[in-house]
């Protein structure tokens, strides 16, 4: 098996029980070893208060994308925290793109990083998430 071949099967794996990102809207548009990019399309209910995008929504989309880079190994992996920097408003009819690249990988722990850019490639936010692997397959291979 390739490793875009393993990537691609530990993303359809955990899509499988992923409703939360499914919920909201998310696609994913592209995976493979250490790498992702998932799609939203901001939807009213994606709004807050002052009418843009809730940055809760933004956090979900980089996380998610952060989540199928770093499980691109078919190794069950979790955040161990991460950060994001929002950095322009997210407008009603966006569409959101969250493209995550492992730049870290150690032993059981790494680091991942994912830019969010609209549909006219400007970057919405950035995020760091730091990953620790829990050591047991997400498919049997």
């Amino acid at each position: 098996m390739t490793p875009k071949e393993r990537a691609e099967k530990s993303a359809a794996a955990m899509w499988a029980g992923d409703r939360a990102s499914a919920w909201v809207g998310m696609e994913i548009a592209a995976v493979d070893e250490g790498h992702a990019v998932l799609t939203l399309e901001i939807r009213e209910d994606h709004c807050n208060g002052h009418g843009i995008g809730h940055g809760g929504i933004t956090f979900m989309l980089a996380d998610s994308a952060f989540a199928f880079a770093c499980n691109s190994r078919n190794v069950a992996t979790v955040a161990q925290h991460n950060t994001i920097s929002f950095l322009a408003p997210v407008r009603l009819g966006d569409t959101l793109t969250a493209t995550a690249t492992e730049t870290t990988l150690k032993g059981r722990s790494g680091i991942t990083d994912v830019t969010v850019t609209n549909q006219s490639g400007d970057i919405i936010a950035q995020f760091r998430g730091a990953s620790r692997a829990l050591g047991h397959p997400i498919f049997e291979d």
